[in-house]
């Protein structure tokens, strides 16, 4: 099969239950998956497409540990964890302990990466990318970490603060899990955890650095537009 598909289908959940998007991501992963497995038994020109998703959400207080992470990194114990209404997992992704709650944006891309390239590293630079894109539209030059993932203000500095976090799974080159962007998200929340491992930067997010809220959804319209621009692909529904 020749022909890539390179539209991603869009889903904005809301406020949902980490445990609950996580199995549906999975369903979604699966389902492409299962499609590619087919796609392997048939002749070039009776195989199908595959598709592509992306799902925007919002999730209560909850803390992920990535596959690689250390436990440690949670400092907090389950009692203390249950009296902040904060979750806890240990989850497939790359990256250590993060912290996901309400005023995050949280993007999952359940890509084909064989519609787009097969390179995980370049996949990881171009969401960071996306940020950097949104960022400058606030007048904030926002950058990389030598030699660590996401996006960054002052990277490399002793200022260096993180406002995106990035962390990926990849199943016969179709991704899950994705980056968690600090909008309005309460930064106390940081306060119970190493975030993603590192202990000498700090975390920010664009409302601290603004002195002002902003709107989620003018968010998400700006990171659907550099999306699109810098994956080269376009966006549908489902």
């Amino acid at each position: 099969m020749s022909e890539k598909n390179k539209r991603v289908l869009c889903k904005d959940l809301g406020l949902i239950d980490y445990k609950i998007c996580w199995d549906y991501q999975e369903e979604l992963q699966q389902k492409i998956v299962a499609q590619k497995t087919i796609n392997r038994s048939l002749p070039e020109t009776e195989q199908q497409i595959t598709d592509n998703y992306m799902l925007f959400v919002e999730h209560p207080h909850v803390y992920t540990l990535g596959k690689s992470g250390d436990e440690n990194n949670l400092l907090i114990s389950n009692e203390f964890l249950k009296s902040i209404n904060a979750t806890y997992y240990k989850i497939n992704r790359g990256g250590d302990i993060t912290y996901h709650g309400p005023g995050q944006l949280v993007v999952y891309p359940i890509l084909d990466l064989e519609n787009f390239f097969t390179d995980i590293h370049k996949y990881l630079r171009l969401l960071e990318d996306v940020i950097i894109k949104v960022m400058a539209d606030y007048n904030l030059l926002a950058g990389r970490s030598t030699g660590e993932t996401g996006v960054w203000l002052d990277a490399d500095t002793k200022k260096a603060r993180k406002i995106c976090a990035i962390g990926v799974h990849c199943s016969r080159w179709v991704t899950k899990h994705g980056l968690a962007f600090n909008v309005n998200a309460d930064m106390s929340y940081f306060q119970h955890i190493v975030p993603c491992g590192i202990t000498d930067k700090s975390v920010t997010s664009l409302e601290k650095e603004l002195g002002k809220k902003v709107e989620m959804e003018e968010i998400k319209q700006k990171f659907k537009k550099y999306f699109v621009e810098v994956f080269e692909c376009e966006l549908g529904s489902f």
